[in-house]
């Protein structure tokens, strides 16, 4: 699961646990409600993670509560088991070293969260993270350094130490933005085989062979999709289909489709699309990229146009069709959930200290304010558990 935290497999196996009651057939039945982790940029505001519930039937968010003190947990990834949470802690130092953290949750019954312990991220800057699909590992992508490590999980949930680190060399032809590596998202494929590392800074998103039990990555043959000169890949999805995925590119403010090959673990780059509305000449970097659950559409997020670029999928061939833009809501949107039921989108304003919802129109992918603004200070991920 790339960017959600409850993906339609974590939904299917709700619905599976409820089908047998007392030996019975029982009417599979849909989560109800989502409790909703937000991490954020402390100071100001906000101390730490963030945590509401969301009625899933109405879209009705509570009043965002303090889950889990944390100095700038700013990404957040949830254990399939849905009993721990990790975070990348964006700090200047480390256990000595000049280097971030990741941080390990437990998950309470009440939802609060409570510090298990911390590791190192092998790298300044820490931004993204994601928990592979058995629940083994930690992968995490270090912008500043532009390293990526693996981190393991023991049985308690608790980090171990990296078993793993990598980084590419090279740069790209922004001199400001692209004097080297930048790795800014990792993510998994379905299959749990490949991992994906979207670099910023050398426009292109190297492809590993990820081993779960030994917790290592490999550099795979291709070893990377490549996006046009001066992109700037930042965040990465895939289709609910396993045929394709999609890079949002913070530079260059596009979205490049590629049609993926589960063998080779292959990307090929097929489209790539503008975020932006023709005529816009202001200042503007992209930041989030999802698909819905149905793979109809997929939504990326505009800093500056502050805004939410609506797009059509055709699942047959991955092309992307643009659908309008929706204002965000708020100042500078950089990041955005969407419920595994697919009807509500979560849009964090990092520069107005809120969160908006809005409903998802199942048959153009529309969004409509549903007139809630949640204060957050400084929010950064958007994270659902659905129960």
């Amino acid at each position: 699961m790339s960017h959600a935290c409850l993906c339609l497999s974590a939904v299917c196996a709700l619905m599976l646990a409820a089908c047998t009651v007392a030996g019975s057939p029982a009417v599979p039945t849909a989560p109800s409600k989502a409790d909703v982790y937000i991490g954020t940029y402390t100071g100001g505001l906000s101390k730490g993670i963030y945590r509401f519930e969301l009625d899933l039937a109405t879209g009705k968010a509570s009043e965002p509560v303090l889950a889990g003190e944390a100095k700038n947990p700013s990404f957040l990834a949830i254990h399939p088991g849905r009993k721990h949470l990790y975070a990348a802690g964006e700090i200047g130092d480390f256990g000595g070293k000049k280097t971030g953290a990741v941080s390990a949750f437990a998950i309470e019954a009440d939802g609060s969260l409570t510090l298990l312990n911390q590791q190192a991220s092998e790298g300044q800057g820490p931004c993204h993270l994601a928990v592979d699909r058995a629940g083994r590992h930690v992968l995490v992508a270090n912008y500043s350094s532009g390293t990526a490590a693996v981190l393991p999980i023991g049985a308690d949930g608790r980090l171990g130490a990296a078993s793993c680190t990598v980084r590419n060399e090279g740069k790209g032809p922004n001199a400001r933005r692209q004097e080297g590596p930048h790795a800014h998202s990792i993510n998994l494929d379905p299959a749990n085989r490949f991992a994906f590392l979207a670099d910023l800074g050398l426009d292109r998103v190297f492809i590993y062979r990820y081993d779960g039990a030994a917790g290592t990555l490999a550099p795979n043959d291709p070893p990377a999709g490549v996006c046009a000169p001066g992109s700037g890949p930042r965040h990465f999805a895939f289709h609910p289909n396993g045929k394709f995925a999609y890079v949002i590119n913070e530079l260059l403010n596009t979205v490049t489709v590629f049609a993926y090959d589960a063998e080779k673990g292959s990307l090929t780059g097929i489209q790539t699309v503008p975020t932006l509305p023709e005529g816009f000449s202001g200042s503007n970097t992209t930041a989030e990229v999802q698909v819905t659950p149905d793979g109809r559409f997929l939504y990326g997020s505009n800093r500056g146009h502050d805004s939410l670029a609506v797009f059509a999928v055709d699942a047959a061939t991955g092309l992307l069709t643009p659908r309008g833009h929706a204002p965000a809501g708020g100042k500078t949107p950089r990041n955005f959930g969407i419920d595994p039921t697919g009807r509500w989108l979560l849009c964090a304003h990092q520069g107005s200290d809120s969160i908006a919802v809005f409903g998802i129109d199942a048959a153009t992918g529309a969004l409509a304010p549903t007139g809630q603004t949640l204060s957050v200070g400084k929010p950064v991920c958007v994270k659902m558990i659905a129960r």
